[in-house]
């Protein structure tokens, strides 16, 4: 077994947490801390939590480390769950004991870019600040991860890929949360309409903006279907078939528009699209009941020689028509295609409506 051993400055902070500092060399850091990549097993279950490397920052950084008179007073945060032993000396002084006994203890939680860049450079005198975190469990170093960089610049999109696996996090995020473990299943499971068509850190390939499907659930969980199954058992089986279904039937009413199309040959899988298809969701499910494919795709039917989702032009009014890309992922631009789906398809179902009745009369 190898030990690293380190006197250690600890801070006083949160009483059920221990932090402490101390100076180390980055190969020792290397060698005690893993930096654990977020990924998807076969199963499609989320592992790891730091993003991929960006190779341009990672060589700026060597090539600045490599300088004579380069320094570094950012500190690499590292948690540990097991594997380490502190003990006090006094004045705030503590002892600390890292033990290697063939898998790293330690979790790069921040700074793994820097630390990424040391390898291959030889500096054998110089070392680098560590904070240290001792967490409880994986889920309190995962919820540390996402609290101390949700505040700098990672991307969104890796922050909301992991909410769903973080338990104990501030109430804002548990909106979100529930959107993003539902994206989760609509991009993994086998048997969804959206089986990997979702864009995601771990899904880059996916045509759909995570966020986008993100505020269709968020909609209908405030104001919508979604809020009537909250209390159901099956909470998020229900939701899941509910969006699930709803998209098999777009992409059956407007397979051209949808087939393997992206954002920028078709508004239907744009954001703007899919955000504004949620309205129209709800609507269907209000007016007419709607919750299996076939039911939302009577409804879609009405819209089909109404859309301009790859070609023509969208008539919003008279004094606002453009032609079928003219519609950006803005607020107004998906609130003035919102609003006409639902307008035209009120008006479709009203019309349906009528003509059912006259041949019931007619019948009759």
């Amino acid at each position: 077994m190898t030990v690293f051993r380190y006197v250690a400055v600890q801070a006083k902070q949160a009483s059920e947490h221990q932090v402490i500092s101390f100076a180390a060399s980055p190969s020792d850091i290397l060698a005690f801390a893993d930096i654990e990549r977020v990924a998807r097993d076969r199963d499609g279950a989320l592992r790891g939590f730091q993003r991929h490397q960006i190779a341009s920052h990672i060589k700026e950084i060597r090539d600045y480390l490599g300088r004579d008179d380069a320094i570094l007073p950012n500190p690499i945060v590292v948690a540990f769950i097991t594997g380490v032993t502190v003990t006090d000396r006094h004045d705030g002084l503590v002892d600390v004991e890292i033990h290697l006994n063939g898998e790293k203890p330690g979790y790069v939680v921040d700074g793994q870019q820097r630390l990424t860049a040391f390898a291959g450079i030889s500096k054998p005198q110089f070392q680098v600040f560590v904070s240290v975190l001792i967490c409880r469990d994986y889920n309190e170093l995962r919820q540390q991860f996402v609290l101390i960089n949700n505040t700098r610049p990672l991307p969104k999109a890796l922050i909301y890929e992991l909410l769903p696996s973080v338990k104990g996090l501030p109430e804002r995020f548990t909106a979100r949360s529930f959107a993003a473990r539902l994206v989760d299943l609509l991009n993994y499971d086998e048997s969804s309409s959206l089986h990997g068509l979702i864009y995601q850190h771990t899904n880059p390939t996916g045509a759909i903006r995570d966020t986008a499907v993100q505020r269709v659930i968020m909609n209908s969980a405030s104001d919508g279907a979604i809020r009537q199954f909250v209390n159901d058992e099956d909470y998020v089986g229900r939701s899941f078939s509910f969006i699930n279904e709803f998209f098999w039937a777009v992409r059956k009413v407007f397979a051209p528009d949808w087939e393997g199309m992206t954002p920028k040959t078709s508004r239907l899988v744009h954001g703007a699209g899919i955000v504004a298809m949620g309205y129209v969701m709800e609507l269907l499910h209000s007016r007419v009941g709607a919750l299996s494919r076939n039911e939302f795709a009577d409804g879609l039917s009405l819209l089909r020689k109404k859309t301009a989702w790859t070609s023509g032009r969208w008539h919003f009014a008279d004094d606002d028509v453009r032609p079928w890309n003219g519609i950006e992922n803005t607020p107004r631009d998906i609130d003035s295609l919102a609003n006409y789906l639902v307008r035209e398809i009120k008006r479709a179902l009203r019309s349906h409506t009528r003509r059912q009745d006259r041949l019931r009369l007619i019948k009759g």
